[in-house]
């Protein structure tokens, strides 16, 4: 009988998740307004890919909570050891957000 290994990695087949903190989220005056061009904002930007366009996961509280911003984070970011705070939710700054999320 072959035995199966402990642990198997696997490639992922879209870019890593973007977490966004759901309580901040709801506090927020324009929380739904910002979800939408963050998650249009991802769709846009993996249009001509071939892997799938990036998740956003909605998280509990990463312990931070500052007034009037999102705390979001993604691969890129843990590994370089920040979290990014999204004070608005205008053009500007959603495509300042992802480009820094990845």
């Amino acid at each position: 009988m072959s035995k199966k290994p402990l642990l198997r990695a696997l490639e992922l087949r879209r870019p890593g998740p973007v977490l966004v903190c759901r309580k901040c989220l709801k506090r927020m005056a324009n929380g739904g307004k910002l979800r939408r061009r963050l998650k249009a904002s991802l769709k846009q930007r993996s249009a001509g890919q071939k892997k799938g366009r990036a998740r956003l996961v909605f998280t509990n509280c990463f312990g931070i909570c500052p007034k009037d911003a999102v705390v979001t984070a993604s691969a890129a970011t843990f590994a370089r050891g920040e979290l990014l705070l999204i004070r608005d939710c205008s053009e500007e700054s959603i495509e300042k957000a992802i480009a820094t999320l990845f």
